[in-house]
């Protein structure tokens, strides 16, 4: 374990997950034990790309959850601008409250997708869009419960772990550990910058719970979310049982450009980078922008 970082394992928050079918995707509200105050990670917008309708069920899902736990909404949390789901974030804001914050590097993403989508000068590329920007280990509060962003690029420029007690999201730095890791060709990915990453997790306490942000189940089985530093150093089937540096980039490229493109991309990135606002048209009507040969 890294001995300057202050992680909290005998504060064992109450995590709820929230599986979405459609995306894969599993959402999170991360209790202060010693208070109501939480967290959400993570949250899902429903989208049907083909008829271009938006839809609430998996956001109102969450918000009924925190009602009925009678919580209080302190933050908002993107480990990361998500390629394969869109952000439910300024709904779930309007509805509780909180605030919203993603790593520092969603300036990098911004600068290359705001090309990619043709944006004007309107577009703000300074993350302003959200309400706090995460340097490496910077620290904030919920509730009573400290909490870490531990910057971990590689699948994205903006990816952070946030540590919360005993408990870690790591978006999609890591998989489960027979799902291995996440892919690093979308730009600014990179895959020896994710080895680095995961190894730095893997530093971390053994009994330091790790909450993941998509699971697709090999082999047929049971959608599963939570695994320990441990399990993931002794089993992980990429980065698991002492696999180099070198093996896991020569592995990571050649799988990568055996990947199709994620469906929903087009629709999430334009969303995402904008915490969770659609963007709208002259008129201020909701639309997207589909760029012909561009990703």
């Amino acid at each position: 374990m890294m001995p300057d970082l202050p992680i909290q394992m005998d504060v064992t928050p109450e995590v709820s997950g929230f599986f979405d079918e459609a995306t894969n995707t599993i959402s999170y509200v991360v209790r202060d034990p010693g208070s109501t105050a939480c967290a959400i990670i993570d949250p899902v917008l429903d989208i049907d790309y083909a008829a271009g309708r938006i839809t609430y069920g998996g956001a109102d899902r969450l918000i009924a959850h925190i009602r009925e736990q009678g919580l209080s909404l302190e933050w908002i949390i993107e480990t990361h601008v998500h390629a394969d789901h869109l952000s439910a974030a300024p709904y779930l804001q309007d509805a509780l409250g909180g605030k919203i914050g993603i790593g520092a590097g969603i300036t990098e993403v911004q600068e290359t997708f705001g090309k990619v989508f043709n944006e004007g000068t309107e577009f703000q590329r300074d993350g302003s869009q959200f309400d706090a920007l995460f340097q490496d280990g910077d620290t904030y509060s919920v509730g009573g419960m400290q909490a870490l962003a531990l910057h971990t690029p590689g699948h994205t420029p903006a990816c952070m772990v946030h540590v919360m007690g005993d408990a870690a999201f790591v978006g999609d730095t890591l998989f489960m550990p027979d799902g291995g890791s996440a892919r690093c060709d979308f730009p600014g990915g990179d895959a020896g910058q994710l080895y680095d990453s995961i190894q730095r997790i893997l530093t971390l306490p053994d009994d330091l719970r790790l909450f993941m942000c998509h699971d697709y189940g090999p082999g047929g089985r049971a959608i599963a979310w939570e695994t320990s530093v441990a399990e993931q150093r002794r089993a992980n089937i990429h980065v698991g049982g002492g696999k180099t540096r070198d093996d896991f980039i020569a592995f990571r490229t050649e799988r990568d450009a055996q990947l199709k493109v994620p469906a929903l991309i087009i629709p999430s990135l334009q969303v995402n980078m904008r915490a969770g606002e659609v963007p709208r048209d002259d008129d201020g009507h909701p639309m997207m922008k589909v760029p012909v040969n561009g990703l």
